[in-house]
């Protein structure tokens, strides 16, 4: 059975894992870097590649312990190439460089994106191929068509702020610390998600694409306003958030024959999102898949899902695959008013 080493080093999470061809995790472990980040209210690239390159040696031998398995048995290794902060791209694509050269074994340079873009299949192996797939991360916002490993179709992407990027910036106008996401949402159960009024930027303009800049703008003339609790701030800029992707999915849904609805990232772990998801996909006949909470955040297990996959198609890589900063999954998307070519 093929057994493939994973490893995630794109942002502030550091990650291993060792994941084999049927789809079992034998071992993960992801070390976050919260706490040296929260002075700054968000992730500072110089800090986030220094941490890498203190502790990823040591999560490789944990995972390696964890799972009984001594480094020769791994059939390749599986690295993030990109997209992300390009000194922790390097920190991690160097190391599993090193292990391929030094264990004679391949390696297989995986796009972030398509490891988010795969994951749902580590868990769900009724998941067929094609399926649309809303991507909502920190960084990334986007609807796309995966019709196959390394075939895939955008449909949108955000033309500004991604919806992770929003709750970040929220959570820090509210004052509420790094990382966002987990901190709005415990703070909106509290709240009235109707009580301050929102914008809904692109909501019923037929535009496919997304917008969270206009959002983040009203939230902080809310917040300096001092009229509303934050909490009800934190559950009405959720709730638009809410109706933002959905409104956006609904149309993708509109114009595509897929028979099933995918959501991966991290903004896929808010519960709000993922129960007003499912209930658009159960609307719309289509059957519902999400990774579990813990996959859809920043992981080695979905790099090492991806790799797997990639690696029984033959797609193996050179030991010198470049590390990339903007790496999109479909490379002739055209280009949207806006938006980077990371998108």
């Amino acid at each position: 059975m093929t057994l493939i080493l994973g490893l995630e080093s794109s942002c502030d999470d550091s990650a291993a894992a060792l994941v084999t061809g049927d789809r079992r995790v034998l071992a993960h472990a992801v070390l976050g870097q919260n706490s040296a980040h929260q002075p700054y209210g968000g992730v500072v690239p110089e800090i986030a590649a220094r941490a890498h390159v203190e502790v990823l040696p040591g999560l490789i031998r944990h995972v390696l312990d964890e799972a009984g398995c001594k480094p020769e048995q791994i059939d390749a290794v599986a690295a993030t190439a990109g997209p992300g902060l390009i000194g922790g791209v390097m920190v991690g694509l160097l190391a599993g460089k090193g292990l391929a050269l030094a264990l004679r074994k391949p390696l297989v340079a995986v796009n972030h994106l398509e490891g988010h873009a795969l994951s749902p299949r580590l868990t769900d192996p009724d998941l067929p191929f094609p399926y649309l797939l809303l991507l909502a991360s920190g960084g990334h916002c986007q609807l796309l068509e995966v019709r196959g490993v390394g075939d895939y179709r955008r449909l949108a992407t955000t033309i500004d702020d991604a919806a992770g990027e929003a709750f970040d910036k929220a959570a820090k106008l509210l004052g509420l610390g790094y990382p966002g996401g987990p901190a709005i949402e415990q703070l909106a159960r509290e709240g009235d998600p109707h009580a301050v009024p929102l914008p809904r930027p692109l909501v019923g303009s037929g535009e496919p694409h997304f917008s969270f800049a206009g959002l983040k703008s009203a939230v902080q003339r809310a917040v300096a306003a001092h009229v509303h609790r934050p909490a009800d701030i934190a559950a009405s800029f959720q709730q638009a958030v809410v109706d933002c992707l959905i409104d956006r999915t609904r149309l993708a849904l509109d114009r595509s024959d897929v028979p099933t609805l995918v959501v991966a990232g991290g903004v896929a772990a808010n519960r709000r999102i993922r129960s007003a998801l499912q209930e658009l996909a159960e609307a719309s006949g289509r059957r519902f898949s999400v990774p579990p909470g813990w996959l859809c955040t920043d992981n080695a297990a979905m790099i090492a899902w991806a790799g797997a996959e990639r690696f029984a198609h033959g797609f193996i890589d050179r030991l010198d695959a470049p590390a990339r900063a903007r790496w999109p999954l479909d490379a002739a998307a055209e280009t949207v008013r806006g938006a980077g070519v990371k998108a």
